[in-house]
């Protein structure tokens, strides 16, 4: 049997990006159910990319009962709703076979990595506040994308002197602003800029100076992504919301690391279900940005560990 639901999770402060605010998460959680053995995964539908619960929740409920990983590849595209799905296959296999997830993929024990806090867009003293605030974390990843963004990288800077930046614009600078801001990322010590330029119009990138690593996110989904993004970018963002799911984020792994791209991994806003099969992927990555959970004013019972900066695999009790 698989069933869906919808949950809201609210978040501990309001939280802002290029394209608009939010005061909670809300996400589907699918369970699948065989044999008296139950797995689960959560997904969060991205109106950006044409999701609501109400379409996710369709595509999910029109499967058949018995589909697998495999058929499921082809039964739905990339997105949030393969995702789920996908998620809660591997825990029911896991869960089935008395093993970890991790063992069915033939991976390494994952251990624990450091994962960047993020900082919504806001005014530069409460962006500075915040960056204060959190100044102890080893990497701090802040929300930008608005044509007078100098100020905030300043005071994020001021407030967090030590920490390592990186900065996603969300595809909110166009090429002109992007180009003015880039010395003044390498002046301010920003290690890596995620998605300057809407996806749409990133052929602009091509030939434009990089001082800065530019990692692709709404530009790149899934292996198919990567034809399209040679010259524009030096890291591709994998989220399993994008990829439709954990089979499909360790082949995007394996295929842009083939390919010479850096990997950042990286997830919505949601609950440590959401979280704890992308931590299989960030093993070793160059980045990894899972921090969905410290942003929530309550998470799932037997949540994910975060500790001195870094995220810990998950329990059984969890996933996996």
């Amino acid at each position: 049997m698989i069933s869906v639901t919808a949950d809201t999770f609210r978040l501990a402060e309001v939280f802002t990006i290029s394209r608009g605010s939010r005061t909670e998460a809300k996400v589907l959680t699918v369970r699948i159910t065989r044999n008296g053995v139950t797995g689960w995964g959560e997904c969060v539908p991205y109106a950006r990319y044409g999701e609501s619960l109400d379409s996710v929740t369709a595509q999910i409920e029109g499967l058949p009962e018995g589909i697998n990983r495999a058929a499921l590849y082809d039964a739905l595209p990339p997105g949030a709703a393969r995702n789920a799905v996908d998620c809660a296959l591997w825990d029911l296999e896991a869960k089935a076979a008395g093993k970890r997830v991790w063992e069915l993929a033939g991976l390494s024990a994952p251990g624990p990595e450091v994962t960047c806090y993020t900082l919504s867009l806001a005014e530069p003293e409460q962006m500075r506040a915040a960056a204060a605030k959190n100044a102890h974390r080893p990497i701090l990843k802040i929300k930008l994308g608005t044509p007078d963004d100098m100020p905030r990288l300043e005071a994020v800077r001021a407030g967090a002197p030590k920490s390592v930046i990186v900065v996603d614009a969300n595809e909110g600078w166009s090429a002109e602003v992007y180009a003015d801001l880039a010395p003044h990322l390498v002046r301010l010590g920003v290690a890596m800029v995620e998605q300057p330029l809407p996806a749409i119009d990133d052929e602009a990138l091509i030939g434009m100076d990089r001082p800065v690593p530019v990692c692709a996110d709404e530009s790149c989904h899934d292996r198919k992504s990567l034809s399209h993004l040679q010259g524009k970018y030096d890291l591709v963002n994998i989220k399993l919301d994008k990829t439709g799911g954990l089979t499909e984020a360790l082949a995007l792994r394996q295929a842009a690391l083939a390919e010479g791209y850096g990997v950042m991994v990286g997830c919505m806003v949601g609950s440590s279900l959401a979280m704890a099969p992308a931590t299989l992927v960030a093993q070793a990555a160059a980045y990894v940005d899972l921090d969905g959970p410290l942003l929530l004013a309550q998470d799932r019972e037997s949540p994910l560990r975060y500790a001195d900066g870094r995220i810990y695999p998950p329990e059984p009790g969890l996933w996996g």
